[in-house]
């Protein structure tokens, strides 16, 4: 797999859904579905959102599904760090019911999204990718599984110098791996009938 290289697996920039940090969830969520309608590329449509300040290769943040659900119940800023899991924890299933009823979570289900998506902003919930999270895009491909796996991360942010370029998604990764794997011609000893 070391000659298969980022830049043959990345999605460019162009192709992936992109706001600006003054946008509102709403414009995200308009932009995520854009995107997905518009990538042919792959059966696997985009699951997140880069997020620009006022220039579109400067990428300062990402919003991912969980983050999208996540801000539209405030509450669970109280409750946890912001990317902290409560199941890591040890946490039962119980435990975590009992936290829905105490802190009043989802009170009032989805019943004004709409409002809330409209006034929610972008940067108040995004997510500040980290150093581990970025990549090049002349970089092997096993060393971006290394940083995947590592880093417990669903994409990397695929640069070129000091220019973002792109996106390498743990899907296409996955692709790419899982079709290597079908064309092994492996003889394990067992005859076919």
């Amino acid at each position: 797999m070391k000659k298969i290289k980022v830049k043959d697996l990345m999605v460019p920039l162009e192709e992936y859904a992109t706001v600006s940090t003054d946008a509102t969830l709403y414009d995200a969520i308009l932009a995520l579905a854009k995107a997905q309608r518009d990538f042919s590329r792959s059966p696997y449509k985009h699951r997140a959102i880069l997020v620009y300040d006022k220039d579109i290769h400067n990428i300062v943040g990402k919003v991912s599904q969980l983050d999208i659900l996540r801000s539209l119940e405030p509450k669970y800023e109280q409750m946890s760090e912001k990317g902290t899991s409560l199941a890591r924890f040890g946490f039962s299933r119980q435990f975590q019911k009992t936290l829905l009823e105490q802190f009043n979570l989802w009170d009032k289900p989805l019943a004004d999204v709409c409002k809330k998506a409209s006034k929610i902003c972008v940067k108040d919930f995004m997510y500040a990718p980290g150093e581990g999270e970025y990549v090049g895009a002349e970089t092997s491909l096993d060393e971006a599984i290394h940083q995947l796996v590592m880093g417990h991360h669903q994409s990397l942010i695929v640069t070129d110098g000091k220019k973002i370029v792109g996106i390498l998604r743990l899907t296409d990764v996955f692709i790419a791996v899982f079709q290597e794997i079908i064309a092994c011609n492996v003889d394990d000893g067992k005859q076919s009938k």
